[in-house]
């Protein structure tokens, strides 16, 4: 692409479940005039970004997975990151992706030419064109670390979990582990054996559940590969159990009681120490934060060379690390397992739409889309994952391949018409998020007690979908133009206008 500019029908930028997953939906719609923006050397997302010690996933190996590529040979109930990678390389080899994939290429920016009636893409590599730009960079791919005073200075190693230093031998080492997520909590027992001191940054305790995962034996993976059925009616049973969990999240957070008490067995099975149990048990309602699965969390915190502290890490001095209620400890490596910019995506930084405006500047009041997917005023730019779409206990390939039958219906919606693009109608979106906000306010997310990464600095929970993966499918399945402004084609340089379309 370097020395010259192409144009294409669509640009998709990243290449993790949802870019991939719109490639094969392109090519099954007949567009072929696509191109795949990856700023990595290889194909993977979030499950190549993060390799770090024990990264596995939380959600049943057969329901993440996507439903026109099922993986009969999956060898455990909770796939390790290895897997789940080479899982997405077979699918870019399989549905012959290969050649629309323009790796080591970053979308430094994309902004809506008026004039023309497309996207100019800005890259590491050079310059492009496209009649839709469709994001699929995830929320998860961009990693946050707070700005701690003296962090630069510190001597020895610093690492997000998901840019982790595997030439950083952690052996014999004092290693510091800031943050309780779902990274930190299979981050520690996968290092606690080696390290000789581990010590557990914790501004929030999380909820622990019982991790059931177990190996997929050869005759059931047998039966799977020979009769596609059993397969599918695995994936149907573990989809069905998650959406009848979902009113206990949105509707009726009381009925959150029963999972709690699962979770305080685990924690008093496990952890003998009353004074650990009391710094391990959260004070807000379990489903406010994201529910984590381990069974050996734990135990690892149990363990003699490691040690909770239970307030935020404040400031660094030297490798001595300052927590907010004075106490000290000594470091000679800090392993930051922070989160990612999820409310505030960096994409918005670089995405500028018909006015000029960043997406960023647009979303200054909290991120909004129609459906999850369209914004008013960016043209032709679809989301794959957008705002609230994540989900609070099942699989977000669900998510990705309803959203993908959205993006589908509108590009056959642009052929159907013959306009340039659609711009989607400020009235829609907002009657569309004043709705999702108004059914947020029930929810555990929003009722629980606690400050998430699901809330926005605002305390808008622009993050999580609000009802069943069923529910969001109808709500993806076909394209109301009377949610769009239509831009109509014409000549090159000639100012557009915008056609509603009549109610």
């Amino acid at each position: 692409m370097a020395g010259h500019s192409e144009h294409v029908r669509v640009a998709v930028i990243g290449s993790g479940f949802g870019g991939l997953g719109a490639a094969v939906r392109l090519r099954r719609e007949g567009i072929t005039d696509f191109v795949v923006l990856e700023r990595r050397d290889s194909v993977g997302g979030t499950w190549r970004d993060n390799s770090y010690p024990g990264c596995a996933c939380d959600v049943p190996s057969h329901l993440y997975s996507f439903s026109f590529a099922p993986n009969a040979r999956w060898p455990r109930t909770f796939s390790g990151q290895p897997h789940i990678r080479d899982y997405l390389e077979r699918v870019a080899d399989t549905f012959g992706l290969r050649p629309h994939l323009r790796l080591r290429t970053e979308v430094t920016e994309a902004r809506w030419d008026a004039g023309a009636r497309h996207w100019r893409i800005t890259t590491s590599r050079g310059e492009l064109t496209a009649d839709v730009v469709v994001s699929a960079t995830g929320p998860l791919s961009d990693p946050k670390v707070p700005d701690v005073p003296g962090l630069d200075a510190f001597p020895g190693r610093v690492f997000h979990s998901s840019k982790w230093d595997h030439d950083f031998d952690l052996k014999g080492k004092r290693v510091a582990m800031v943050g309780t997520g779902a990274s930190a909590i299979q981050i520690v027992p996968a290092i606690q054996p080696e390290v000789e001191s581990l010590t557990v940054v914790q501004r929030t305790p999380p909820w622990v559940m019982p991790r059931m995962d177990r190996g997929i034996s050869r005759a059931e993976q047998w039966l799977h590969a020979k009769v596609p059925a059993t397969a599918r009616a695995r994936r149907g049973l573990l989809w069905l159990i998650r959406e009848f969990q979902v009113g206990a999240f949105t509707k009726r957070p009381a009925m959150m009681r029963g999972a709690q008490a699962v979770a305080a067995s685990h924690m008093r099975k496990t952890v003998k120490d009353p004074a650990l149990r009391a710094k391990l048990t959260p004070d807000y309602r379990i489903g406010c934060k994201r529910i984590l699965l381990s069974n050996e969390y734990y135990p690892a915190l149990a363990r003699p060379n490691t040690e909770v502290v239970a307030s935020a890490l404040k400031e660094v001095r030297g490798s001595t690390l300052v927590m907010a209620d004075g106490t000290e400890r000594e470091a000679d490596a800090i392993v930051f397992g922070t989160g990612f910019h999820v409310t505030d995506m960096p994409i918005g930084e670089r995405v500028f739409g018909a006015d000029g405006r960043s997406l960023a500047e647009h979303w200054q009041g909290g991120m909004a889309a129609l459906r999850g997917c369209a914004v008013d005023g960016f043209p032709n730019l679809l989301f794959v994952i957008g705002p609230n779409t994540g989900l609070g206990n099942s699989s977000m390939i669900l998510v990705i391949e309803s959203s993908l039958n959205y993006v589908a219906a509108y590009l056959r919606a642009l052929d159907t018409t013959g306009a340039a693009a659609l711009d989607a109608r400020p009235e829609a979106v907002r009657s569309w998020n004043d709705e999702v906000q108004r059914r947020m306010t029930r929810t555990v997310w929003n009722t629980g007690g606690c400050v998430s990464w699901y809330l926005d600095d605002q305390g808008r929970n622009t993050t999580v979908w609000p009802g069943t993966t069923a529910e969001f499918r109808r709500a993806t399945r076909r394209l109301d133009l009377q949610e769009y402004e239509i831009v109509p084609a014409g000549a090159p340089g000639e100012r557009p206008e915008r056609v509603e379309v009549a109610s």
